[in-house]
């Protein structure tokens, strides 16, 4: 099975005002981003909404699906691209019923092959894994290890997700064992060098992978 180059897929800050929108089209015009996940934390949507709008405008204008973390309310109001579930957020069965046939959604799975198991036979259209590394992000509670996106390739055609701590110094080891996306926050948006370099970095490594 010939298997597909490995995606970059950006996760926001919590804090995406201010100069925000400047520094994703700073990222985005780097170089190739698959996604980009919208994942703010309490606020009424009304006001989510409107720092999601012109964020997803960026997204849309270069052709780079915007996902909405937890909420799928949200995505739904937003006509999102998709809705990433943690584990406490709904069923993708629901989701899917909600978003529509063409909505992408994605499950975090922590390091658990059941959960991952459970979300593909429930629909969802990737599953996430992490967090493999230590973050400043959010509280890690799962630790997962690189060898559960070997054994994920190994058996199944869903797209998996790596997650958690990843950056340019850390992410080869991830790549080699399967992941399909990286999902990168911290290691973007804190990049010494600022974000364009991030995302070059990470591309000029994800160019170099092997075939097949």
């Amino acid at each position: 099975m010939t298997r597909t180059p490995c995606l970059l897929y950006l996760i926001s800050p919590l804090d995406v005002g201010g100069d925000f929108p400047d520094r994703l089209t700073e990222a985005l015009d780097a170089g190739p981003v698959a996604a980009f996940q919208f994942r703010v934390k309490g606020l009424e949507q009304h006001e989510t909404a409107r720092l999601a709008e012109p964020l997803q405008a960026i997204c849309a204008a270069r052709d780079v699906a915007f996902i909405v973390n937890d909420d799928v309310a949200l995505a739904k109001r937003l006509n999102a691209d998709g809705v990433h579930l943690g584990q406490g957020d709904g069923d993708p069965r629901d989701a899917r019923r909600e978003l529509g046939a063409n909505a992408q959604i994605g499950v975090t799975c922590h390091a658990s092959r059941h959960m991952a198991m459970e979300a593909g036979e429930a629909g969802a259209d990737y599953v996430a894994f992490g967090a493999f590394f230590s973050t400043t992000t959010k509280t890690v509670e799962h630790h997962a290890d690189p060898e559960i996106l070997e054994w994920w390739q190994g058996m199944f055609e869903l797209p998996c997700v790596a997650i958690g701590g990843i950056t340019v110094e850390n992410a080869r080891e991830l790549v080699d064992a399967g992941a399909d996306f990286l999902a990168v926050s911290g290691g973007v948006w804190a990049h010494p060098d600022g974000p364009a370099a991030a995302v070059q970095a990470f591309n000029a490594l994800l160019k170099d992978q092997p075939a097949g």
